[in-house]
């Protein structure tokens, strides 16, 4: 009797066990494979694939989207698409580049692997601006060009002078600082992607925490519309924006790896999701404009 009960018994703890790995595996899979969705009043839609290690985008004056895959080791790149779709290598040979930019009439490029030197892509040539330690986001504000260094513990906001060549720490010993974003107004934010959250640079004083508890928060751009992040995540990743005033939106969710953004018209926006290899553009509903 006591020999059956225990039979029983296992069958029974075997059924549970089987069930709680089958429901995680299911949770798993539905992770990686669950569509993007956007949030009511927005749309998204595919427009490029097969891009592995997609990562930067940018618009040269000419309006020709550059794309920057991430790859390490001398063997990322930068590809323009002309008018007509095909695909150009413009720079190769980078290690990590994770970050670009428009800055004077031309593209700021920067790679993130090891101390490797922003390069300024202008009149089909690219330049060295200055060296930085795994620099991630770049942005400008029509003057400077800021970057962020991605480190553990010593990451750096970085402010670089074109007219004077100068380079000026703006900030030191941040968590994984990878986006960086510039505002009209004169505003400078930063993400530290380690502890989550998103900070306004205030010269001369405390930053102040702008956002916190986010999910991997990476790259920032500040337009019309708000503050965009962009969390860089494997899984369950959103584009978030942050009006001037309101609260914050959830504006696409279960991403993989969100990258880039970029803004391509009124309500208009490219978005990089490596996890998936590919762009997405994401729009605003006309009634919503």
């Amino acid at each position: 009797m006591l020999t059956k009960r225990l039979r029983q018994s296992g069958v029974v703890v075997s059924c549970l066990l089987g069930s709680v790995l089958f429901i995680a595996l299911a949770f798993l899979g539905w992770q990686r494979f669950a569509p993007a969705a956007t949030v009511s009043g927005w749309t998204y839609r595919v427009v490029l694939e097969d891009i592995p290690h997609v990562s930067a985008l940018a618009r040269d004056p000419d309006g020709l989207l550059y794309v920057s895959q991430e790859l390490q080791d001398g063997k990322g790149l930068v590809f323009r698409i002309a008018a007509d779709g095909s695909r150009d290598t413009v720079l190769d040979g980078l290690s990590k580049p994770d970050g670009m930019a428009s800055f004077r009439d031309g593209i700021a490029i920067s790679q993130e692997q090891g101390a490797s030197p922003v390069f300024w892509w202008h009149a089909q040539q690219a330049r060295p601006l200055f060296d930085g330690i795994q620099v991630e986001g770049v942005a400008s504000d029509g003057r400077y060009l800021y970057a962020a260094e991605d480190r553990d513990l010593d990451g750096r906001i970085l402010r670089y002078d074109p007219e004077t060549g100068g380079l000026t720490v703006l900030r030191e010993g941040l968590q994984r600082s990878e986006g960086v974003a510039a505002c009209p107004d004169g505003s400078v934010f930063y993400t530290e992607k380690k502890r989550g959250h998103v900070m306004r640079l205030h010269e001369g004083a405390e930053d102040e925490v702008v956002l916190n508890g986010l999910n991997a928060p990476s790259f920032l751009l500040c337009d019309s519309e708000g503050l965009w992040i962009t969390e860089d995540s494997t899984h369950n990743a959103r584009a978030l924006l942050l009006p001037p005033d309101g609260p914050l939106q959830v504006i696409v969710r279960r991403l993989r790896s969100a990258q880039s953004l970029l803004p391509i018209g009124p309500g208009r926006y490219l978005l990089a999701e490596q996890g998936r290899d590919r762009i997405l553009e994401i729009e605003r509903q006309k009634s919503e404009l």
